[in-house]
């Protein structure tokens, strides 16, 4: 067995199939810096990460496969899920060996698989732009605490930046502690030191919340009780709508 190990980085993980090819090795395993190689391991390799190598890589896949094809690869590498680099890896591998592109060749169980994942984190990023709420903290910035299944959030930036183009919010992955600052001119990536109430339960306490945003909630909440008609409730439509790991941040939820 060939075991190749890296940063866990995706600029890594293509940097390894560069390093793959100049060494026409082909690792089964594909294993996290530090980690301790298995069993029967014959051949192991150290890929130190390099970002020409990378984008060597990454220009040579825009050149063989769409588009669309290119953002599901991006899609499968946040959703984080055990294996989904060495499904990566295998998916670019027949990228290149074969003369055509295999991006629909969906009769392909990875290829099949990359599209699925994809779908999934795309339905996330999805799920983030229709549920996450701001709070109005008491300096005039809008935060809003999210929680994803999947690592969806740099796929929603884009989106909230010409939403909300003129105010500055902070978004934060609770889940991940990382989050995007917006200043009114552009995002950025930001993390908090320590473990704040707000970062832990997603709520301003009353000391960092604005004024009037307790009233905004208030009025939301009898907005959204306004317009049920609970005679057509029909919770299990909802909970399929609006899956129920959302409602802890939402504010028509709250009591």
């Amino acid at each position: 067995m060939t075991v190749f190990f890296y940063d866990r980085t995706f600029e890594g993980l293509l940097t390894a199939v560069f390093d793959a090819y100049s060494l026409r090795t082909f690792p089964e395993r594909l294993l996290k810096t530090g980690e301790t190689a298995p069993l029967f391991t014959d051949e192991t390799h150290a890929v130190v990460t390099r970002e020409d190598r990378a984008g060597r890589v990454w220009t040579a896949l825009q050149q063989k496969l769409p588009r669309e094809a290119c953002n599901m690869l991006m899609h499968v590498w946040l959703s984080e899920q055990d294996g989904s680099d060495e499904l990566l890896f295998r998916y670019i591998r027949k990228t290149f060996d074969h003369p055509q592109s295999v991006s629909l060749n969906f009769g392909d169980a990875d290829v099949l698989e990359v599209k699925n994942l994809a779908r999934k984190v795309s339905h996330e990023a999805l799920y983030l732009k229709q549920f996450l709420r701001f709070q109005k903290a008491a300096d005039d910035i809008f935060f809003a605490p999210v929680r994803p299944q999947y690592n969806a959030l740099p796929l929603t930036v884009a989106h909230f930046a010409d939403r909300f183009a003129d105010q500055q919010w902070v978004i934060y992955d609770l889940r991940r502690k990382y989050g995007y600052y917006y200043d009114l001119h552009r995002p950025r990536e930001i993390t908090f030191a320590g473990n704040a109430g707000h970062l832990i339960s997603g709520k301003l306490d009353d000391t960092l919340m604005a004024a009037d945003e307790k009233l905004f909630q208030d009025l939301w909440r009898g907005y959204f009780k306004a317009l049920t008609i609970r005679e057509r409730l029909n919770p299990r439509l909802q909970r399929q709508h609006m899956p129920v790991r959302f409602w802890q941040h939402l504010t028509e939820k709250q009591p």
